[in-house]
């Protein structure tokens, strides 16, 4: 009896999460030069997560590796410019080079998660918009520890037209350079 009442309850519950949401549109650039790309990157803004929390000052430095994977060591400083050095070291991959703008990254073991580069700055390589399969996150990444305010809110504009939810960027403070 239960199981008859809790059957439609459950399918009309799912149905309702699934209706309620939101949608992104997570169409990634049609070419990425893979070595112009790696380096250094700053992390401008990005929505707040229990993996980031309280690091300032964070970077992303990408370093292409003879098996074509990428090394990325995300780094940052634990609650001010002069806190304790933190560090995740992972790898990257482009599973289908007809699709370089969606990569997987992985900082444990064999679970990947989407690395979507929904825009980027293809003559300089200067700002990229990151985003994953969900739209729970998001990242303005940039060459500099400094973004020009007007690049930083057209990639702003491009996130929000895209579906994300803009108030829940948070600007991450950096060093001047």
């Amino acid at each position: 009896m239960i199981r008859k009442i809790f059957l439609p309850f459950f399918i009309a519950l799912l149905l309702y999460a699934c209706s309620s949401k939101s949608t992104i549109d997570t169409t990634t650039v049609k070419t990425v030069d893979i070595n112009r790309y790696t380096g250094n990157w700053y992390e401008i803004a990005r929505y707040q997560h229990s993996f980031e929390k309280d690091l300032v000052s964070v970077t992303a430095n990408y370093l292409l590796r003879d098996d074509g994977k990428i090394r990325v060591v995300n780094s940052g400083r634990k609650d001010s410019l002069n806190g304790e050095y933190d560090a995740a070291i992972g790898l990257a991959k482009i599973p289908n080079p007809e699709d370089p703008g969606k990569l997987k990254v992985s900082f444990f073991w064999i679970f990947y998660a989407d690395y979507y580069i929904l825009d980027l700055d293809t003559t300089n390589y200067s700002y990229a918009l990151i985003g994953s399969s969900s739209p729970d996150y998001l990242w303005i990444l940039s060459r500099q520890p400094q973004m020009e305010p007007s690049t930083y809110q057209m990639l702003v504009d491009k996130a929000e037209k895209r579906g994300y939810d803009i108030s829940k960027l948070y600007k991450v403070p950096q060093s001047e350079y």
